[in-house]
């Protein structure tokens, strides 16, 4: 099982920088680059509330499930 973050393909879209989200959503600019970059084990509701907020977008949007060929 795989989840991939799709955070920075959603931020392209939106034409938003990472110091503007960071800003928005109240949440460090590392933080946000470790999600960006998919180098978090989890994300708390709360921030995935504000990132959807911030970018007007779904949970869906920024997450993405892909299976494991086993």
């Amino acid at each position: 099982m795989a989840i991939i973050l799709r955070l920075d393909r959603v931020m392209a879209d939106r034409k938003m920088s990472l110091n503007e989200l960071s800003e928005l959503v109240g949440v460090s600019n590392v933080n946000l680059s470790k999600l960006k970059t998919g180098k978090v084990s989890a994300v708390r509701f709360s921030t995935l509330n504000a990132i959807c907020k911030a970018l007007k977008c779904q949970p869906g949007d920024v997450l993405e499930y892909i299976e494991d060929d086993e």
